[in-house]
Formats: C-alpha cells, sequence, structure tokens
C-alpha cells in the first residue's frame, strides 16, 4: 500500500465527517431559526391579536424559506460526503 493511497483514503473519510457535520450544523441552525421566528410571532400575537393573520401568514413565509436553505445545505453537504 502506498502513501498516496493511504492519503487518499483518510481525506476521503475526513470528506464525509465534515459533510456529516456540515449538515448537522445547517440543521440545527434552521431549528433555532423557525423557533425563534415561532416564538416571536406568537409574543406579538399575544400583545396585538388583530394583527394575528397577518404575522401568522408571513412567519409562515419565512419559514418555508428558511427549511429550504436548510434543505440545499443538507443536499450539498450529502453530495460532498458521497463525493
Amino acid at each position: 500500500m502506498s502513501l498516496l493511497s493511504i492519503l487518499l483514503e483518510v481525506s476521503g473519510s475526513v470528506g464525509q465527517l465534515g459533510a456529516a457535520i456540515g449538515a448537522g450544523l445547517a440543521v440545527f441552525g434552521a431549528g433555532l431559526g423557525i423557533g425563534k421566528i415561532g416564538g416571536n410571532a406568537v409574543e406579538a400575537m399575544a400583545r396585538q391579536p388583530e394583527i394575528a393573520g397577518n404575522l401568522q401568514t408571513a412567519m409562515i413565509i419565512a419559514a418555508a424559506l428558511i427549511e429550504g436553505v436548510a434543505l440545499f445545505a443538507v443536499v450539498v453537504c450529502l453530495l460532498i460526503g458521497l463525493k
């Protein structure tokens, strides 16, 4: 076994570890972001119940955008890990 083949094997496993950590961080960040949006929206609705409809729509759109970005991040991390 040559040194080059050992280095290529180790770098592949390190890349997979990095991709797994990146995917985990993306999901963790999305969860925190959506939780913060939800918590602040509920607090705002408690203060002004008359804006609940408009606020709920904006909250759902923002959560969907965050979820979409997180999905792209996870897919990119998985593609890097499979390389």
